[in-house]
C-alpha cells in the first residue's frame, strides 16, 4: 500500500489530503472537505494537470511581448515540450483577449489564448 499527501489547491482551505493506492489503483482518499477536493486529489495522483501562462514574442504591435495561456490545463509531464514549442511561436498584430494563438498544442486538444490585447504600434 502506498500512502500519498498533497495539499488541495482548488480553494482557500488548503487541505491536506491522503490518497492510498495499490497496484496504480486509488483505494481511499481521506481529508478532503468539499467534492471538488475529492475530484483534485484523484486527478493529482493519477494524471496531474497545470495550466500554464507565459508570453510570446509579438510583432508590429505596442507591446514586444504578448502574455498567453492554456485555455485548459495540460499533463504536467508535456510542460516542457509545450514551452520549447511557445518559444518558436510569434504573433501579429492586433489580437485580442481570448483569441487562439496556437490550436491543439502539440495534439493535446488545448489551445493557447491571449490574455491580453496586443494592438498596432
Amino acid at each position: 500500500m502506498e500512502l500519498k499527501e498533497i495539499t488541495c489547491i482548488v480553494c482557500p482551505l488548503g487541505c491536506r489530503i491522503q490518497v492510498e493506492m495499490e497496484g496504480g489503483e486509488i483505494k481511499t482518499v481521506k481529508g478532503y472537505s468539499c467534492s471538488r477536493g475529492l475530484e483534485y486529489a484523484k486527478n493529482e495522483v493519477t494524471m496531474p494537470k497545470r495550466t500554464i501562462t507565459t508570453s510570446v514574442r509579438a510583432i508590429g504591435g505596442h507591446l514586444p511581448l504578448l502574455s498567453v495561456r492554456t485555455k485548459e490545463p495540460v499533463p504536467k509531464e508535456k510542460i516542457q515540450e509545450i514551452m520549447l514549442e511557445l518559444a518558436k511561436v510569434e504573433v501579429k498584430a492586433p489580437v485580442k483577449i481570448g483569441d487562439v494563438v496556437v490550436k491543439n498544442i502539440l495534439g493535446t486538444g488545448v489551445d493557447i489564448i491571449a490574455t491580453r490585447n496586443l494592438y498596432v504600434k
